[in-house]
């Protein structure tokens, strides 16, 4: 196991610089998931961290070595990729054995190492099936397996589950996460789905066009997001924003709603802001409250969602009690005072809380 350390990296295509001087600090045993939109870099830094991207500047270190002109093969790292990448001629002892026999380990250190990572996975009764025989989700761990026989300082999974069902990815979720558990490896995991992000990570690094926006645990990024970027990215269904300005202690939205406001450090009358949030953060309000036209209504079971027009700006509000309403009826609802979140409208930035 090491620490990685992601000093003012950049990455230039031509004229192109599409890392803006990254830094990251990843502890030893730590868990941390780089999420962004497509696009922001995150599946690039993590090539860097392979070796398979060069770096145009700045340094990354594994262990306390810097590795910029290290060769992948020797960086000490496994990695997992998004086709999981197995032989289909090769059975499944042959595809989690093959970079050992690459290496000409000797043939009981490969079976030792074959057999604890199939135990681990649960992939005992099937090492002598190949890849076609298997399901998506038990092709996935093969390609962990062939991750774990390897016994790296560092794990590297580029959005493993993308391809699976909605099913499998909330069952795959969760061997990975005890998988990190029971091995204690440093792991950097990329994905766009910040659910997978939210539930997996120790910590979260959240890009956008080749920046980082904030890092942090996923409750710190999900109670104190920065600014509205992360505001807006973390958390399904997105945080509402509403714009509007400070108005005698409240908060009054472009076409004059008056909505309460937290006790928050530096806002002053007439100050342009963006009251944002989330949608379990409203109430529902028997004769009280603000007016919100409905427009659709999405029950899940154990909640009720609702899309509607609020304060002039179209929102999601959701609800653990089941709403009578139809389309086009109008409902009352109120936001949580203690639970808004309130942005700088000209920087974007989260204004603090006092």
């Amino acid at each position: 196991m090491a620490n990685v350390s992601i000093r003012d990296v950049r990455k230039r295509y031509g004229s192109n610089e599409v890392l803006h001087g990254v830094s990251v600090e990843i502890e030893d045993g730590e868990f941390v998931i780089l999420v962004g939109p497509s696009g922001c870099g995150k599946s690039t830094l993590l090539r860097m961290i392979a070796g398979l991207e060069n770096i145009t500047g700045g340094e990354i270190a594994i262990g306390g070595r810097v590795v910029n002109n290290v060769a992948p093969k020797e960086r000490d790292i496994a990695m997992v990729f998004q086709n999981y990448a197995l032989y289909p001629h090769m059975t499944v002892r042959d595809n989690m054995a093959f970079a050992l026999s690459l290496a000409n380990a000797p043939k009981a250190v490969i079976d030792q190492k074959v057999n604890r990572a199939a135990e681990i996975l649960s992939l005992a009764p099937y090492l002598n099936r190949y890849p076609r025989q298997l399901s998506g989700g038990q092709r996935q761990r093969v390609a962990m397996g062939r991750a774990i026989v390897r016994d790296p300082q560092v794990f590297l999974f580029d959005e493993p589950l993308s391809n699976l069902d909605a099913k499998l990815r909330v069952a795959m979720r969760a061997e990975i996460k005890e998988l990190h558990q029971r091995l204690t490896t440093t792991t950097v995991y990329v994905t766009h789905d910040q659910i997978e992000a939210m539930t997996m990570a120790d910590k979260i690094v959240v890009m956008n066009a080749g920046n980082v926006e904030q890092i942090g645990t996923p409750l710190e990024l999900y109670d104190y997001p920065a600014n509205l970027f992360v505001a807006g990215f973390i958390g399904s269904p997105a945080m509402n924003f509403l714009k509007g300005k400070v108005d005698g202690g409240a908060f009054r939205s472009e076409e004059g709603t008056a909505l309460p406001l937290p006790s928050t450090r530096g806002v002053v009358d007439g100050s342009p802001i963006i009251y944002g949030i989330r949608p379990e953060h409203f109430c529902l309000s028997n004769g009280g409250g603000t007016p919100a036209r409905v427009n659709v209504i999405e029950p899940t079971g154990s909640e009720t969602q609702v899309m509607a027009d609020f304060a002039g700006a179209p929102i999601i509000a959701a609800f653990r009690e089941r709403v009578a309403a139809k389309p086009g009826e109008m409902i009352h609802i109120t936001p949580d005072p203690a639970m808004v979140h309130l942005f700088d409208a000209r920087t974007g930035q989260r204004m603090e809380a006092v």
